[in-house]
């Protein structure tokens, strides 16, 4: 019996409840295109605040935002730790020495960017460039 619905059934199938969902979303068009502006601003927000803190990040059109980080002390596992270390999660998506942030609201952001901060003060950092580096 159930390989017979297989067959009659539509590859994509949406549930009545996601059914609902959606027109239910589709009646606030407006608040939704809101927090989507909201993303943008956001997103935004970080790709230009990281650059400023001396972070390497890939433009994004996404709701999160790539960054680079230089391997010395200990590379991306190392950032990525010390940024959990402070309350905030972010991703390590296997490409060595960068990680992923998604954005999420104001103060999210605020605490995402203050704890890369204190990362970057902590290792010495000066444009994403060790003490080291920059004297010679």
């Amino acid at each position: 019996m159930v390989d017979a619905v297989q067959l009659v059934r539509l590859p994509y199938h949406l549930s009545s409840v996601t059914q609902a969902t959606a027109l239910a979303a589709l009646e606030h068009t407006d608040t939704l295109l809101g927090y989507v502006r909201q993303l943008k601003s956001e997103r935004d927000r970080l790709v230009t605040e990281l650059r400023a803190i001396g972070c390497q990040v890939t433009d994004s059109d996404a709701n999160f935002v790539q960054f680079g980080l230089f391997d010395g002390e200990g590379g991306a596992q190392a950032a990525w730790q010390a940024i959990l270390d402070q309350g905030v999660l972010v991703r390590d998506n296997g490409v060595p020495g960068w990680l992923r942030v998604t954005a999420g609201t104001p103060a999210e952001n605020d605490a995402f960017l203050d704890a890369v901060r204190t990362l970057f003060k902590d290792r010495g950092t000066t444009q994403g460039r060790t003490t080291k580096e920059t004297k010679r």
